[in-house]
């Protein structure tokens, strides 16, 4: 009764709703990049920007909360 969860078809699942998550927070991480006026990846690495990567750390978690609440 404890071993439902190893069926394939619970791991199959599980598989497909975290591959979709993945999927869905990069889209959106992308559209966020590109309303911003300037490319996030090279300002937060290259220039080095802590608050941007602070601020687009709680914008990752937020988007990451929501699509987690709407998978479930």
């Amino acid at each position: 009764m404890g071993m439902e969860w190893i069926k394939p078809g619970a791991i199959l699942g599980s598989l497909v709703f975290a591959l979709m998550g993945v999927l869905i927070f990069w889209l959106c991480f992308v559209i966020i990049d590109k309303l911003t006026p300037y490319h996030l990846w090279n300002e937060i690495i290259e220039k080095q920007n802590r608050a941007l990567a602070l601020v687009v750390a709680a914008m990752s978690l937020g988007i990451c909360i929501i699509i987690a609440a709407a998978i479930h």
